[in-house]
């Protein structure tokens, strides 16, 4: 985890990651008697990227995802896999979705709840690259979600205008 803190001297902020991944404490910190420190150049306090592997997991990794899948929009597909799905064209991303779709299907039906997980997230991935393609936004997906929320999924359904297919001549 990554925390701010107040550096007394200079009054900026830090980030200090903390936890089982954070870096072992100097002598100093740990309330020990520490080696003369040699004179060093003061280097400026900069705000470090935010480290979102060591980030608690929960909905906004989604908008993060959707970040950079749109950031890959455009860029050499042959250094991204979002770039080389999106290069290919609506047909073959929701190709992708829908064979993604099936194999968390699979795994759901087979109790296999670890396998689902996975799978799980690859259906939300390669979504998010279906809406990076179509120009929809997780803000979209999320007002829609938020209009429907409090009506009975029976209700919702049911207030959808009708859509008539039309029929194929032979």
């Amino acid at each position: 985890m990554i925390k701010k803190v107040s550096t007394k001297a200079s009054g900026k902020v830090a980030l200090k990651t903390t936890g089982k991944n954070a870096p072992k404490s100097s002598a100093k910190q740990q309330g020990k008697k520490a080696a003369p420190a040699k004179k060093a150049a003061a280097a400026p306090v900069t705000q470090a990227p935010q480290d979102t592997l060591n980030t608690p997991a929960d909905m906004t990794v989604l908008d993060r995802l959707f970040d950079v899948v749109q950031s890959r929009k455009g860029t050499d597909p042959s250094v991204s896999h979002s770039a080389r799905l999106l290069s290919r064209g609506t047909y073959k991303i929701a190709q992708k979705f829908g064979e993604e779709a099936v194999e968390c299907l699979i795994e759901a039906v087979a109790g296999r709840k670890d396998l689902l997980t996975g799978e799980s997230a690859d259906v939300l991935y390669h979504l998010i690259v279906l809406w990076v393609d179509a120009g929809v936004t997780p803000q979209d997906v999320w007002a829609e979600l938020k209009r429907r929320e409090g009506t009975s999924g029976i209700e919702e359904k049911a207030s959808r205008p009708k859509q008539v297919l039309a029929k194929k001549d032979k």
